[in-house]
């Protein structure tokens, strides 16, 4: 990822993210997809009106897929408002998809999605990472560090 990639980020008004990913994964690979959606749901997303609790992603037929990414009803919508938890198609090349595919056959692999966020051209994008899930230790250490960081920035706070 470049500097303008997360000055891109940063600056954008939506930030929905999958917090439980890192605590969950160590991640090898991150890539940014678009993602397909129908006029509603880009609606809800510009509102913040979604979530990345529980998701992953698959491959299926050389296309890639994200599964349980919850997008609520947009409030003005009428009767083709859109399904709130459907499997939404990732817009990736198909060197990608294969190099992730091929990643993924690996025991322990899986996609995760880490970040929704607008685009400055007013389109959503999701970061994606290849990861690896983490043992109970390494959960452990991970929540440590996490304790030790919140502390030294306390300490800091007092002097």
């Amino acid at each position: 990822m470049n500097k303008d990639e997360e000055k891109i980020r940063k600056k954008s008004p939506v930030q929905i993210r999958n917090k439980k990913a890192s605590f969950e994964y160590f991640f090898i690979e991150t890539l940014t997809a678009g993602i397909v959606l129908t006029g509603t749901e880009i609606k809800s997303i510009r509102l913040g009106k979604a979530s990345l609790v529980d998701t992953y992603c698959f491959i299926n037929n050389g296309e890639i897929w994200v599964k349980g990414m919850s997008i609520s009803p947009y409030f003005y919508g009428s009767y083709n408002n859109h399904e709130m938890k459907r499997d939404r198609k990732l817009l990736l090349t198909k060197k990608e998809i294969q190099k992730l595919h091929a990643a993924t056959k690996q025991t322990g692999y899986t996609i995760v999605p880490l970040l929704v966020f607008i685009d400055e051209h007013g389109r959503a994008k999701m970061d994606i990472a290849l990861c690896k899930g983490k043992k109970e230790f390494d959960k452990r250490q991970t929540l440590k560090e996490k304790e030790d960081k919140r502390e030294m920035d306390r300490a800091m706070k007092h002097y």
